[in-house]
């Protein structure tokens, strides 16, 4: 494991999902998975995160968008509420979801409306 881009991964993880959450992820991770998180911290973090080249709001837009159109909904969830720490707007969640939509189909479109709407109010959005 490189240290210095797990350092860098953790610190982008809990800069967009929120400390508390990454905290206790990690804490649960036992024998079986701490080798899948760690390195999964490092690589998607620290390596993808971890590049300047999109700042983090178009970064988060672009995994609503793709999460999205894979369906993996626990996933998105976990997502929009980063996506709000990163600095997305409402508005532009929404549009994110309207391309869900055209490229993936409305019953898709609408689980993500669905998981929005639950995130939006605990934020305090709606």
């Amino acid at each position: 494991m490189d240290k210095q881009r797990f350092e860098l991964g953790l610190n982008k993880r809990k800069a967009t999902l929120g400390a508390d959450y990454v905290t206790r992820n990690l804490a649960n991770a036992d024998e079986f998975t701490r080798p899948f998180q760690e390195m999964m911290t490092e690589w998607c973090w620290g390596f993808g995160w971890g590049d300047e080249s999109i700042d983090p709001k178009t970064r988060s837009l672009m995994n609503l968008a793709m999460i999205g159109a894979l369906g993996r909904m626990h996933e998105w969830e976990i997502h929009c509420r980063g996506a709000l720490n990163n600095g997305v707007s409402k508005e532009q969640i929404r549009a994110t979801i309207h391309v869900v939509a055209i490229y993936c189909g409305v019953p898709q479109a609408l689980e993500c409306f669905r998981v929005a709407r639950q995130v939006l109010e605990e934020a305090g959005e709606l």
